[in-house]
């Protein structure tokens, strides 16, 4: 089972976000969605249990997204968990920077299911990888 969680302040668009995941082929039945307004909540989540994916908005009102991601990257618990961006704020600076703190991929808004759906298997694989080679 995949665990994902959702981050993004517009409830509209964790919903849309949740249907496009639960509607997904490529990821399968087996997927389990938390969801969080707010980044401290989803550090405390987190903390809670461990998540194959994190989906990350950049503009959130507590945290910035990509202070998030160096929070996430900074625990020896998740550091190693697929991390992708989900933004209005797509700039070329914005998605350096998203992949430089250790994103592994980057979905500008507005997105279709099937590409949020390939960013997380991708993500998940890549991050099972360096799992794998790290032990």
């Amino acid at each position: 089972m995949t665990r994902i969680l959702l981050i993004d302040d517009s409830a509209a668009m964790r919903a849309h976000m949740r249907a496009a995941l639960e509607g997904s082929k490529e990821l399968g039945p087996a997927v389990e969605i938390a969801e969080t307004a707010s980044g401290f909540e989803a550090l405390r989540l987190m903390h809670r249990g461990a998540y194959g994916a994190v989906i990350i908005d950049i503009n959130l009102p507590d945290i910035d997204g990509l202070e998030l991601i160096r929070f996430i990257r900074q625990s020896r618990h998740h550091r190693d968990v697929a991390l992708i961006v989900v933004s209005a704020m797509s700039s070329a600076r914005d998605r350096e920077r998203a992949f430089r703190l250790g994103a592994h991929a980057f979905v500008a808004k507005p997105f279709s299911a099937d590409t949020l759906a390939s960013a997380i298997r991708r993500g998940v694989s890549s991050s099972q990888l360096r799992l794998r080679v790290a032990t």
